[in-house]
């Protein structure tokens, strides 16, 4: 029971790619993985991933978390087969720090938006923001802005807003974590902010602004996290280009289960990495650890390659996959399993 614990615990999959038996051509299009990109204010999350895909070759290409134009920061982008993770990573947890400037009013609820009203602000208090601000801490509920992809009766929401038409939105639920003031120079806030999901800095910024009667909107942002990935890995655009130039790139993209690398890890062995790649689950009474209801774990061969995202189903009691994988490559790295998790494996 104590080995079975310690398997689920394992750090494996968290290696970059080695493709040293390949030319970089041939590679290039083989690219199952990461990047973790700083995003640069004045383009969007679809340039990024464009010109991602021109400086790589790579065609299947996709981002795990939309950030505005005025934005910067943190986006992974998912490469090859790493494009089956993108889910995983717009749901993991985010944090960000924002200026709001109080006192004007935009249609986008941010700088880049047309100005709708001005009100003085400059008698807005410190102590009033920090009252504010805790009406929006917790689960809460959210109204997005209309300049967003949402969509509305099939209708994207910024489409309708451009045709200059405003709908109802329904109010979301979301979570903050953390919303704090860390500086305030009238009429600009400055918050640094840790959330779930779904959450818009946007509306935050509006909905304070409505909150201190003064209006407001977002000057700007930079998202400092996304999941585990954090600003200070990140690398800029310029820096992307270069490696895929030079072919450093192989340094630089992480494997595809980086993505997932908050969840625990199930060693397994021939025979079960083969009935999973089947699509089969694991059958009762096998040597491997059981979870609750819904709990999801990596799945990895015995030689540390990674397998697929594997669901525990509580009224079977067995491990379901979900996702699997096989790709054209093995890590080296991978070769190195723990003691624990090599121990741990079942070979059955």
């Amino acid at each position: 029971r104590t080995q079975s614990s310690s398997a689920l615990k394992s750090p494996l999959g968290q290696s970059h790619h080695r493709f040293d038996h390949m030319s970089r051509k041939t590679a290039a299009r083989q690219i199952d993985g990461l990047l973790v990109i700083n995003k640069p204010s004045g383009i969007t999350s679809m340039d990024v991933v464009r010109r991602v895909k021109h400086y790589s070759g790579i065609k299947k290409v996709g981002h795990g978390g939309t950030l505005d134009p005025i934005a910067t920061g943190v986006i992974p982008v998912c490469l090859g087969q790493a494009t089956r993770m993108m889910e995983y990573l717009v749901d993991g947890g985010k944090e960000y720090r924002g200026v709001v400037e109080l006192g004007v009013h935009t249609d986008t609820y941010d700088s880049a938006g047309q100005v709708v009203t001005t009100t003085d602000a400059s008698g807005v208090t410190a102590e009033q923001v920090e009252e504010a601000l805790a009406g929006f801490r917790g689960t809460i509920d959210q109204v997005p802005p209309m300049y967003s992809a949402l969509k509305k009766d099939g209708k994207r929401l910024y489409d309708l807003a451009r045709a200059g038409i405003e709908v109802e939105r329904d109010a979301r639920r979301v979570v903050v974590e953390t919303l704090t003031l860390e500086e305030y120079d009238p009429p600009f806030a400055t918050v640094f902010v840790q959330c779930g999901r779904g959450f818009y800095m946007r509306s935050l910024a509006h909905d304070l602004g409505q909150a201190l009667g003064v209006g407001g909107n977002l000057k700007s942002l930079i998202r400092l996290r996304s999941g585990h990935f954090r600003l200070e890995e990140a690398l800029t655009l310029d820096a992307v280009e270069e490696i895929f130039t030079d072919g450093g790139w192989k340094d630089s993209v992480r494997a595809p289960d980086a993505a997932l690398s908050h969840l625990p890890a199930l060693v397994l062995g021939d025979r079960l990495v083969k009935i999973v790649r089947q699509g089969q689950p694991i059958p009762v009474g096998a040597r491997v650890p059981s979870r609750g209801p819904g709990d999801q774990a990596r799945a990895y061969t015995t030689g540390g390659e990674f397998v697929g995202l594997l669901k525990f189903d509580g009224a079977t009691g067995q491990w379901e996959p979900e996702k699997v994988f096989e790709f054209a490559y093995i890590d080296p790295a991978y070769r190195k399993p723990s003691k624990t998790a090599k121990s741990t494996g079942s070979k059955s």
